[in-house]
């Protein structure tokens, strides 16, 4: 191994070669060399690469791990209000769920961030206001302005949470192309602890199980509602704290699934053209096709993402281009549905935000193909797609916003 070293001591690509072939001879041979033999520049980079050792994933890093730990019992508490007697649990969770996890992880990046005191003003003010005005609204089962809050504030709160990541640099793309990377990144590792939480619990209740004791209630009741604000939070902790342990896995995920959802939407659109099955008499079709625009945004976001890191973006980004195009067809079989059912049967509150919906991602898509076919025009990276989803957060943020907090008196509560 020294000698084949030795003779391409200037062919850093052989030297890589031989590394990859036979590591621990590899670096037996350079630490002798490098006792044995002059310094050159390329022994000095190998053993300093070979010295080098990458931190270890960590589970506790001082006062950060204490904040989590505080911000997942408060999360926890707010929580068990719903156990408190004489409190209507079903209708406490379905309008404050989201304000048991979204507020701490914008509280954890206001902590770590050590934000400005008019950031963390803005936030801590944003969050009770909406808190308490959920809270107030009448309950009104039936009502669709009112169900229409439950479904958009959640995602307004995750604006203000992404307002609380970005901080005071909201106008800077690239935190908000970061926060929009962290959230993938967050749902991922909280999935992951989510089903090791599931597999713990299957294990506890078993064990409980042989010994004639019945744990179910109390365990769900009082346990494991902790996972609710719990499991985010950690997710949080870990994925700031150890960086590398996740970030890979979200970009990979969608670059498998982008091919896959491509030939898997080329041939619904032709099946559904073929048969003439519209979604303008079926409500249920229409809320799949949402859905799917808002999934394959996220696609085509993660796939630029990996694309960017390998710098193989030419033929990757034809299939994203198509893939968006097939996706605005989609969209406009959509808008064709709802603008239908909202002529034919008259304007409802559910009506109007589909189709508002569908408008602002039809115009996201829009954009987003224009940058992704003039990347390919000029064989130039796939930043300005990124960009371009970025820009438009605000505009998702304003919206839902508006449907939140105005819907209910713009209908009357019905």
């Amino acid at each position: 191994m020294k000698d084949k070293i030795l003779e391409n001591i200037d062919n850093p690509a052989h030297l890589e070669k031989l590394f990859r072939s036979d590591k621990s001879a590899f670096e037996q041979a350079i630490n002798s060399l490098y006792t044995n033999q002059q310094k050159t520049p390329a022994l000095e980079f190998w053993r300093a690469r070979l010295l080098y050792k990458e931190a270890s994933i960590s589970l506790y890093s001082k006062k950060e791990f204490g904040w989590m730990v505080v911000f997942v019992l408060m999360a926890g508490l707010i929580a068990n209000i719903g156990n408190i007697k004489g409190i209507n649990s079903e209708l406490f969770f379905a309008r404050n769920t989201s304000f048991i996890i979204i507020p701490f992880v914008a509280a954890y990046f206001l902590w770590k961030q050590n934000a400005k005191k008019n950031i963390k003003i803005m936030a801590v003010a944003l969050f009770s206001i909406s808190a308490l005005y959920i809270n107030l609204l009448p309950n009104l089962p039936i009502s669709s302005s009112i169900q229409l809050t439950y479904l958009h504030l959640p995602i307004f709160l995750w604006c203000i949470m992404g307002y609380a990541y970005v901080s005071e640099n909201y106008r800077n793309n690239e935190k908000r192309i970061d926060f929009l990377k962290f959230n993938g990144d967050l749902l991922v590792m909280s999935v992951i602890i989510f089903l090791a939480g599931i597999l713990f619990t299957a294990i506890t209740m078993g064990l409980f199980e042989l010994i004639g004791i019945k744990i179910e209630t109390f365990y769900f009741q009082y346990i494991a509602i902790w996972g609710i604000g719990g499991v985010p939070l950690l997710a949080t902790y870990l994925i700031n704290t150890n960086p590398k342990i996740i970030n890979k896995v979200t970009p990979i995920i969608a670059k498998i699934f982008t091919p896959l959802v491509f030939i898997n939407l080329s041939i619904y659109v032709v099946a559904l053209i073929s048969k003439g099955k519209y979604p303008h008499h079926d409500r249920n079709l229409l809320l799949i096709y949402n859905a799917l625009l808002i999934g394959v945004l996220a696609l085509i976001f993660f796939s630029v993402a990996e694309i960017e890191k390998n710098k193989k973006g030419y033929y990757n980004g034809i299939l994203l281009f198509s893939l968006s195009v097939l996706t605005i067809i989609v969209n406009g079989i959509a808008l064709s549905a709802i603008s239908y059912r909202l002529f034919e049967y008259g304007i409802t509150p559910n009506r109007i935000v589909v189709l508002g919906g569908n408008i602002l991602i039809f115009i996201n898509l829009l954009i987003v193909a224009f940058q992704l076919l003039k990347a390919i025009k000029n064989n130039t990276e796939l930043t300005g797609v990124q960009n371009s989803i970025a820009k438009y957060l605000p505009v998702y943020a304003v919206w839902v916003g508006l449907v939140a907090f105005l819907m209910p008196f713009i209908f009357n509560f019905k």
